[in-house]
């Protein structure tokens, strides 16, 4: 098994929806994401598959969470904005638009360098 992995990023503001404390106020973060793909075989030129698309196939799902208001989005009409479920809808994204052969292993979204939340199956 392969795995191949990118690093991307946005900035976005939320607030956290029944949450008791400080994050239920508006705030924003520098979110990061890391994607991991997996494979069992590599392509006729020894890749997994180029960095540049899996980076623009990921750059391209956030794009509509960048320098946005979360809650703002379909996305998050019901689910709460948090790490974690940003996490999940990139991962099942991610998992509808990967060629053959190729799989989402995880997805992590760090809202800061100390906390984040993965997401796999």
């Amino acid at each position: 098994m392969f795995e191949l992995i990118i690093e991307t990023d946005f900035s976005a503001a939320h607030n956290l929806r029944g949450y008791k404390g400080q994050c239920e106020n508006l705030h924003g973060h520098n979110w990061k994401v890391q994607v991991v793909l997996k494979a069992e075989k590599l392509n006729s030129i020894g890749m997994v598959m180029d960095f540049r698309e899996v980076k623009e196939i990921a750059e391209d799902i956030i794009m509509r969470f960048d320098h946005a208001y979360l809650n703002d989005l379909p996305d998050f009409k019901v689910l709460n904005p948090t790490t974690e479920n940003l996490s999940r809808i990139l991962y099942n994204e991610l998992k509808n638009r990967l060629p053959a052969g190729i799989s989402v292993g995880r997805v992590t979204t760090w809202e800061s360098d100390r906390c984040g939340a993965v997401y796999f199956e």
